[in-house]
């Protein structure tokens, strides 16, 4: 209200100086023909009505700039918000809030020394559904990591494997050299080999499995959260149309309605006198 008032000031100022600078400059003599009279009336009405014509479309388009951020700050929290455009005209309201600008705006030192009101700090909430995102993505730069693991494990089982094939031919000369008792030394160690790389392969696995059932409940989440978005916006929709049949329901709109099928019934008309004068047209 202390904006929109130090605007509606501002405008009447220039309205002012609009009006003195007509005095200033066009009555400079005694009397004037009614020509004249009405050309400085004119000149002023224009004058006038561009300031005053301006200034409504200004506090129009203000008003729509703070209803969308305060309208953007409820969507980001799914809120449902409900207005009634009837209650614009209520002259009780109207009066009310005249009485409070009255009182609480009485003179400009009391503006002055008023003290700064709290104000709603912006909203930098990214929301659910990219919070799950950042997690599935996390989520993805681990299975990467894992994927990376496995390669290395499966490159350590590859020489787990080379080895064993190793000691499969030096098993195999040893049973021809040193006997039996040496080869069972051997394939102790193969098995032993064997051992390391099955444990390897059953905690990649294990890890991977619960990797994948935790990101199938993460987008799961994301579905879920989707929908419900899904939901609100088919809630505001309902609203947006219920709204419309209000509006339509209201004594301006009947007004435009009625106005309207009159300017269409004369257009008839007129298209039916054209057609019989003036047929090859």
């Amino acid at each position: 209200m202390r904006f929109a008032r130090s605007k509606r000031v501002l405008r009447l100022k220039t309205i002012d100086s609009c009006i003195e600078e007509l005095k200033d400059s066009r009555l400079v003599e005694e009397t004037f023909t009614v020509d004249e009279v009405k050309e400085m009336l004119d000149d002023l009405q224009a004058v006038v009505r561009g300031e005053v014509e301006m200034e409504l479309i200004n506090t129009a388009h203000t008003n729509v700039l703070l209803l969308r951020q305060l309208f953007s700050q409820a969507e980001k929290f799914y809120l449902r918000l409900q207005s009634d455009i009837s209650e614009l005209e209520n002259r009780e309201l109207l009066e009310q809030v005249a009485e409070f600008e009255k009182t609480d705006f009485k003179t400009t030192d009391k503006i002055n020394k008023e003290t700064s009101k709290p104000k709603l700090a912006p909203l930098n909430e990214s929301g659910v559904s990219e919070l799950l995102n950042k997690e599935i993505v996390r989520l993805q730069e681990e299975n990467d990591k894992l994927r990376a693991r496995l390669r290395t494990l499966e490159s350590q089982a590859m020489s787990a494997l080379d080895e064993k094939s190793r000691a499969e031919r030096a098993l195999k000369d040893l049973q021809r050299v040193q006997g039996e008792q040496q080869v069972a030394a051997q394939s102790k160690e193969i098995n032993s080999l064997e051992d390391t790389v099955a444990a390897l392969k059953e905690d990649y696995e294990r890890s991977l499995s619960a990797n994948v059932a935790t990101q199938k409940d993460l987008q799961e989440n994301l579905i879920s959260s989707k929908h419900e978005l899904l939901r609100v916006q088919e809630q505001l929709a309902l609203a947006e149309k219920e709204l419309e049949k209000k509006f339509q329901q209201t004594a301006a709109y009947r007004n435009m309605k009625e106005i309207l099928t009159k300017k269409n019934e004369q257009i008839k008309e007129i298209r039916k006198r054209l057609q019989r004068y003036e047929p090859n047209e």
